[in-house]
C-alpha cells in the first residue's frame, strides 16, 4: 500500500499516517521524494482503511485530519476520515434494496442506581401482534453510520427475516455506563428491558447487541442475568487483557474491564449459555481478545463463533459484517 501527499512548497518538516493499524512511529512516518511524501506499508488483511494524515510544519506544529489528495470520505463517530478502498471490496447489497415501512417512536426509563435515565429510539415495521426484538448499544450512532434499522427493513422486505423491533439505545455516560459497570448492567435488565417489553409488544427473544464497549456491556449483562437476552452479537468486543492491551491502560475503567473480563475467563462453564455471535477486524487490536473469549466462551459452554472480517475498528467495518453474520443468528432466534 502506498501512500502519497503532494508537498512542491515544503510547508512539511513530517507527516504521518494515522490509522487503527498497529504500526510503530517509523512503520507510519513518511519520507521524503522529491516534492511529495511517501509512505509504503505492507498491506494488511483488510480491503477498507480509515485514515487520517498528521502533518507537522518547520515550528513543531502538528494538525491532523484527512488526506487531501483523497476525496473518498468515511463517516464516524469522531467525525470524517479518509478511506482507502481496496480491490475486492464490496459495500452491501441491502444498502440498495427496498425495505418495509417503519415508525419510530423514543424511549426513556429511569435507570436505578445510575440515578439518570436511558433514552433511546425504537424502530418497528408495520406489522401486527407481538414481536421479537433487537436490542443495540449505541443506538443512534449504529443507526446514523451503519444504518441499523434500514438493514432491519430491507432483510424483513427480502422475507430473509421475520418483522422485529430495534431499539436503539443511546450511550449516555459511555465510558462509564459500558465499562463493566455492575450498576448498569442491572439498569440494563432490571429496568430497561422490561421497560421496551412495555413500550412496544415484545414475542420471542430478545437479543442484546454492541460493538466495542458496547459489546462487552452487554456480555456482561447476560452473565449477571441470564434470560435476559437470548442471544449476543458482539462486534469489536473490548475484552482488555493486559498481555494484549497495556497500551489501554490510561483508560479510567481499564482495570474494573480487566478484573471483570478476568472472571469472565475463569470460569469453567456457565449455567445459561445462550448463542453468541462475535465479528472482529481481521488487523484490529481487539482481534486477539477476542479469539480468547470467544475460545473461552464456547468452553463453557457457548454457542460462540467469531467471524473475522477484512477491515478495521469503525463502524462501516460494523456494518458490513450484519450480512450474513447478525442475519444469521436473526434468523436462528425469531424464526
Amino acid at each position: 500500500m502506498t501512500f502519497r501527499l503532494a508537498d512542491p512548497e515544503g510547508r512539511y518538516a513530517a507527516v504521518r499516517l494515522c490509522s487503527d493499524l498497529p504500526l510503530t512511529d517509523r512503520e507510519r512516518s513518511f519520507e521524503r521524494e522529491g516534492e511529495d511524501w511517501l509512505l509504503e506499508i505492507d498491506r494488511p488483511a483488510i480491503l477498507r482503511l480509515e485514515y487520517h494524515l498528521e502533518v507537522t510544519d518547520a515550528d513543531g506544529v502538528s494538525q491532523t485530519g484527512p488526506d487531501p489528495g483523497n476525496p473518498l470520505r468515511a463517516p464516524g463517530a469522531f467525525g470524517e476520515k479518509s478511506v482507502l478502498l481496496l480491490p475486492g471490496y464490496e459495500p452491501p447489497a441491502w444498502l440498495d434494496t427496498p425495505v418495509v415501512e417503519g415508525v419510530s417512536r423514543d424511549f426513556a426509563v429511569r435507570g436505578r442506581g445510575l440515578g439518570a435515565h436511558v433514552h433511546g429510539r425504537i424502530w418497528s415495521p408495520a406489522a401486527d401482534g407481538p414481536l421479537p426484538l433487537l436490542v443495540a448499544h449505541d443506538g443512534p450512532e449504529y443507526d446514523k453510520l451503519a444504518f441499523l434499522t434500514r438493514y432491519a427493513g430491507a432483510m424483513i422486505a427480502a422475507g430473509t427475516l421475520p418483522p422485529f423491533h430495534v431499539a436503539l439505545l443511546a450511550p449516555g455516560p459511555r465510558d462509564e455506563w459500558y465499562s463493566a459497570s455492575a450498576l448498569y448492567a442491572r439498569a440494563l435488565y432490571v429496568d430497561v428491558v422490561p421497560g421496551l417489553r412495555e413500550a412496544v409488544a415484545v414475542g420471542g427473544p430478545v437479543v442484546g447487541m454492541g460493538a466495542s464497549l458496547g459489546g462487552l456491556a452487554m456480555l456482561v449483562t447476560q452473565r449477571r442475568a441470564p434470560g435476559t437476552f437470548g442471544a449476543l452479537f458482539l462486534q469489536s468486543g473490548s475484552f482488555f487483557m493486559p498481555r494484549f492491551d497495556a497500551h489501554e491502560s490510561g483508560f479510567s475503567r481499564y482495570a474494573r474491564i480487566v478484573r471483570v473480563v478476568r472472571r469472565i475467563l475463569r470460569v469453567q462453564e456457565h449455567s445459561a449459555p445462550v448463542p453468541v455471535q462475535l465479528t472482529c477486524g481481521a488487523a484490529e487490536e481487539n482481534v486477539l481478545n477476542n479469539r480468547v473469549m470467544a475460545r473461552a466462551l464456547a468452553e463453557q459452554g457457548y454457542d460462540a463463533r467469531l467471524d473475522e472480517v477484512p477491515d478495521l475498528h469503525n463502524y462501516t467495518a460494523w456494518r458490513d459484517a450484519f450480512d450474513p453474520h447478525l442475519t444469521r443468528l436473526l434468523a436462528r432466534m425469531f424464526t
